[in-house]
């Protein structure tokens, strides 16, 4: 009996999805509940498993657009794995084989072999197809993605390796070859290629200009000391990571920042909604629930740390670990990146000095926090001497529609504060 794998529904508002990558190849045998592809959505990576045990028959392969509901393959319960093919050995001829006696069906698949990507292989479906075109192995190639995975940038650059050492082989005078549909730019110039945006990124794009478009945005931008951060964090790291088993970090302080000024200026705790009429309201919120951006190879997710106010420091860097690794692993879930009333990005470890976050609708504000750098700056306050300190740029995009600049203005101030001062955290100041 034949069983149909069924895409299976991954959200109200996702309708489709491409096949990032089958884990079980054509032929294979599957167990009951076994992932056997992962579909990627405009919203997460999900891995289909199989309804039941038996033989698997694909029916749409890797990169094809798939609707939620539609059958891309097949398990047949009565047949059985299937037994590996021994290849035959060639007679001995004097000690030395001859290649005439190997059947001509042997040379073919293992010239066949030499140069194809291999299903087994981790890699992206595009750096597959690239590497079967121009007859590359990507068998121990370093992938840059997550886990090793080979992306096509990984084989672009073999490419361009390989086409480097054919044209020092003809004195250096031959053409770099053109990418698979590219159109060529000019005499001596580079190749250009087109590949289709991933739905994750297709939704990034839209979700910004949605911003951009929907929200009155501005950005404030003020800075904080975090000599004070720095030295508590350097002095009990050793003791809080062998008590709690999880590394203090910085992000805890500014969740914990963050919160205590939303509750100071609830409205940019707050989102602008439409009622049944049409008729835009403000939606309040008693709960703080903080998205924090995370930077995956396939785009950037915004998965949410819920009830932060009611979260200890272990227990909000416990909780951004955990939604960091499996972001990039692609396992996190619809709901967790839903509902946030805040989000947090760190542009700073990128190595970014300033920047003008965009919000996260229907979200009336976002914090920036970029790279720490030493500056000269007054200190100690007032007293007209000048001193290096290590300084934090922080920037707060926000909706001027339901936040006015003044409320802005003291709620990075309050998140400056807090920083400035940790002690002001336990006190709730």
């Amino acid at each position: 009996m034949a069983v149909d794998i069924v895409i299976p529904a991954a959200g109200e508002s996702v309708t489709s999805g491409v096949i990032s990558r089958w884990l079980k190849n054509d032929g294979d045998f599957v167990k009951r509940d076994e992932d056997v592809l992962e579909i990627e959505t405009d919203k997460v990576t999900m891995g289909v498993p199989a309804p039941a045990s038996g033989v698997l028959k694909t029916a749409a392969k890797a990169g094809d657009t798939v609707n939620i509901g539609q059958t891309v393959g097949v398990i047949d319960e009565k047949a059985t794995a299937q037994a590996p093919v021994s290849e035959p050995k060639p007679a001995p001829t004097n000690g030395k084989q001859s290649t005439a006696s190997v059947p001509a069906a042997v040379h073919t698949s293992a010239i066949a072999a030499s140069g194809h990507s291999g299903e087994d292989v981790r890699a992206t479906p595009l750096a597959k197809k690239l590497a079967d075109e121009h007859g590359i192995n990507l068998h121990g190639v370093a992938g840059s993605g997550a886990g090793g995975r080979v992306r096509e940038q990984d084989v672009q650059a073999l490419i361009e390796q390989k086409s480097g050492q054919v044209a020092v082989a003809a004195a250096g005078f031959a053409p770099r070859p053109q990418a698979a549909g590219s159109s060529p730019i000019g005499a001596g110039s580079g190749a250009s290629r087109r590949e289709r945006m991933s739905p994750l990124r297709q939704r990034i794009a839209a979700r910004l200009v949605e911003a951009q478009h929907t929200a009155a945005m501005l950005t404030t931008f003020n800075e904080c000391d975090m000599s004070a951060v720095m030295a508590l964090r350097s002095q009990y790291k050793e003791s809080f990571e062998k008590k709690h088993g999880i590394g203090l970090g910085f992000m805890s302080f500014f969740v914990k920042a963050v919160v205590g000024a939303l509750k100071s200026f609830p409205l940019i705790n707050a989102s602008i909604v439409q009622n049944e009429r049409g008729e835009l309201e403000i939606e309040h919120h008693d709960f703080y629930d903080v998205a924090v951006a995370v930077g995956t190879p396939k785009g950037l997710v915004v998965p949410v740390l819920r009830g932060c106010d009611k979260l200890s420091f272990a227990q909000i860097e416990s909780g951004i670990k955990d939604l960091a690794i499996r972001a990039r692993d692609g396992k996190l879930a619809l709901s967790e990146m839903q509902g946030g009333t805040f989000t947090i990005t760190n542009g700073g470890i990128y190595g970014s000095l300033m920047s003008t976050p965009i919000l996260n609708p229907p979200q009336s504000g976002i914090l920036g926090m970029h790279s720490i750098k030493n500056r000269p700056i007054e200190h100690p306050v007032g007293s007209g001497q000048t001193a290096l300190r290590p300084m934090m740029y922080l920037a707060l995009s926000y909706d001027h529609r339901i936040v006015d600049g003044a409320e802005a203005v003291q709620f990075l101030v309050s998140v400056k504060n807090a920083i400035e001062d940790p002690t002001r955290l336990l006190i709730g100041m």
